[in-house]
């Protein structure tokens, strides 16, 4: 083969395999799709070999054959040597929201604390400081993100991208949100066992359209339970957020979730603490609080763990009548709560920002259950 001068194309690398019969086999790498990834830049060619089993005894001989029909094809000058990748076929799938900068899971270690509240409005604000915004309502047997956004009666349409049937997110306030609470009847119970659950949220993050986003943040059910863990197992949660009241029962679960999330086989950092219901200040007496569920609970709890408080969300009628009418109030430029969730939508950034300069990429769990 004669190759001319600085010319090297990818199809010369592959002419070239053809000639490597794979072991036991009359066809060659090539017919069986091996080669994969091929770069050129000048005289340096990579790419990746693709093996079905990692045990594959046949290793070695096949790249050593690929580097020598290389130097023999195209030019003893090329560099090849530890160019070539080798990887396997359960390496190759499909990547899960590859284009989803950070995953962020909003948990609660109780019901009733307003997670989803927050959840709803943390993404509006966060759209608002000019970020592309997600939300998955992953509170699969209380499913209220349809309801805030005044989305009842909507419903997303599936599209047919490369082959697969995706499902295009909704879009409200900047946000692009999904909910199985579009896929059931709102007036029937939904009890489903946790397999079921399980498999109808991995859909919802899988075959979702999300595209490009710099935040997709996961409204998780209250406490610890099986959901939890098919998030962590599919997806590589970048950090967590946990909401809570100031009353000592709901701090009590608060340790349970922070644990859960920092725990050696799940390690999710928890980016910060978020405190609801931290006052109530009456509309008629703007500057009176209230501190019926006890003062600073959660900025206590949070100072004992360790884990930073991002914000104090007080008791304010206009939160409740937003999410019933399907405004939230940081998106109602009205509302004197519209800078309060800007505030804590910046802290967010800013603790998502330090986690990853400070830690790497996370990856999907690896969990066992005996």
């Amino acid at each position: 083969m004669n190759i001319p001068k600085g010319l090297i194309v990818p199809k010369n690398v592959t002419d070239a395999l053809r000639t490597v019969k794979y072991p036991g086999s009359n066809e060659d790498i090539v017919a069986l799709d091996m080669p994969q990834e091929i770069r050129i830049a000048g005289k340096r060619i990579s790419f990746s070999l693709v093996f079905q089993k990692s045990d594959d005894p046949n290793i070695e001989a096949v790249v050593l054959a690929s580097e020598k029909a290389i130097k023999e094809y195209i030019g003893d000058d090329v560099e090849i040597e530890e160019n070539i990748s080798v990887k396997f076929i359960h390496d190759m799938s499909r990547p899960i929201l590859p284009n989803v900068k950070n995953i962020i899971a909003v948990a609660s270690g109780k019901g009733g604390v307003g997670k989803s509240t927050v959840a709803v409005n943390l993404a509006i604000a966060l759209s608002a400081s000019g970020k592309k915004v997600g939300l998955l309502d992953a509170d699969i047997f209380g499913p209220s993100i349809p309801t805030m956004f005044g989305a009842q009666n909507d419903r997303p349409r599936a599209e047919k991208i490369d082959g697969k049937d995706f499902i295009n997110p909704l879009e409200k306030f900047g946000v692009k949100f999904l909910s199985v609470g579009f896929f059931v009847d709102p007036d029937s119970a939904l009890i489903w066992r946790g397999s079921m659950a399980s498999s109808a949220l991995k859909q919802l993050i899988t075959e979702g359209n999300w595209g490009e986003l710099d935040y997709l943040l996961l409204d998780l059910p209250p406490g610890t339970s099986d959901i939890h863990l098919t998030v962590v197992q599919t997806v590589p949660v970048t950090g967590a957020l946990i909401v809570t009241t100031p009353q000592d029962v709901a701090l009590a679960d608060v340790v349970r979730g922070a644990n859960m999330f920092q725990s050696k086989s799940i390690d999710v950092p928890v980016l910060g603490m978020i405190e609801n219901m931290a006052w109530f200040t009456p509309a008629e007496l703007p500057d009176n609080k209230y501190y019926i569920f006890g003062k600073d609970g959660g900025k206590k709890l949070a100072d004992k763990l360790g884990i930073p408080l991002l914000g104090q969300i007080p008791i304010v009628q206009s939160i409740r009548e937003g999410g019933d009418e399907g405004v939230p109030v940081a998106a109602d430029n009205n509302s004197v709560l519209q800078q309060v969730f800007a505030e804590i939508a910046k802290e967010v950034e800013h603790r998502v920002h330090i986690r990853n300069i400070q830690r790497a990429p996370t990856k999907v769990v690896k969990v066992s259950r005996k």
